[in-house]
């Protein structure tokens, strides 16, 4: 009798170890200069999955320890997406839009979409907490190269008489909503192009292709209202100049407004 999940064993380790040893590979063909990075970053997934599994299924029985596993996911999401948009110690701002898709969590364990264990709460937090770490590096980031090289177009906006907020966000925001395009061209070719993790996930583990296309539905509607949140709470963030780069051109602080 056939099994609906990927067999673990030794078939699904060569898998992935040829996996790996391709795209090394084809980075050093190319070029890209990622050949290393890509070793590594299989090596600390293989690690800290591992890791995660096991502490998983030791606190999924109980709701208190996976709510403060999500909290932890919550610190180390907002502490990457620091690092990833600037060495300035605003960075830490990012800890803000990471932070909001607990809220939309919590509603829904309330409202009963969601069942309150942490089998489920666990991976629903993590899909849409990483969804927002994501928009945040990627507007954030645009937002902040913007405002350096557009520099003068903000100076000459606040010669106009613009409060230095209003003066860059009209530069940062274009931008910076780009940081949506993943999310909204993954839920508009859903199905057609790309079937999901949850999808794929939900049929691996035995469920109907009706109750995986459901899930995957609501999973694909919260990431963008986390991801549009997140944009929107970074974007401004920045332009209010709580967030800053490290190292900034002599002058004025476009961002901050100090002239």
């Amino acid at each position: 009798m056939g099994s609906t999940t990927v067999l673990f064993g030794w078939p699904l380790a060569v898998a992935g170890v040829l996996a790996t040893a391709l795209a090394a590979l084809a980075a050093v063909w190319a070029r890209l200069g990622t050949g290393r990075a890509t070793v590594t970053a299989a090596v600390r997934a293989t690690v800290q999955l591992a890791a995660v599994s096991l502490l998983i299924g030791a606190i999924i029985g109980s709701v208190w320890l996976s709510a403060a596993f999500v909290l932890v996911m919550v610190l180390v999401a907002g502490g990457t997406g620091a690092r990833r948009m600037t060495r300035h110690r605003s960075g830490w701002w990012a800890l803000l839009p990471v932070v909001l898709p607990l809220p939309v969590v919590a509603v829904l364990v309330v409202g009963g979409v969601v069942p309150p264990t942490g089998l489920a709460i666990v991976p629903t937090a993590g899909i849409l907490v990483g969804g927002a770490m994501t928009a945040t590096v990627l507007a954030g980031r645009r937002a902040l190269d913007e405002l350096t090289t557009r520099r003068g177009e903000v100076e000459a906006a606040l010669s106009l008489g613009l409060l230095p907020r209003d003066a860059a966000i009209e530069v940062a925001r274009p931008t910076a909503a780009q940081a949506l395009s993943p999310a909204l061209d993954q839920t508009r070719t859903v199905g057609l192009v790309t079937l999901p993790g949850a999808f794929v996930g939900m049929l691996l583990g035995g469920a109907s292709p009706v109750q995986a296309g459901a899930v995957q539905l609501l999973v694909l509607i919260l990431l963008l209202l986390v991801e549009t949140l997140a944009v929107a709470v970074v974007v401004e963030l920045v332009c209010r100049g709580w967030i800053t780069r490290a190292a900034r051109p002599s002058g004025p602080d476009p961002a901050r407004g100090r002239r």
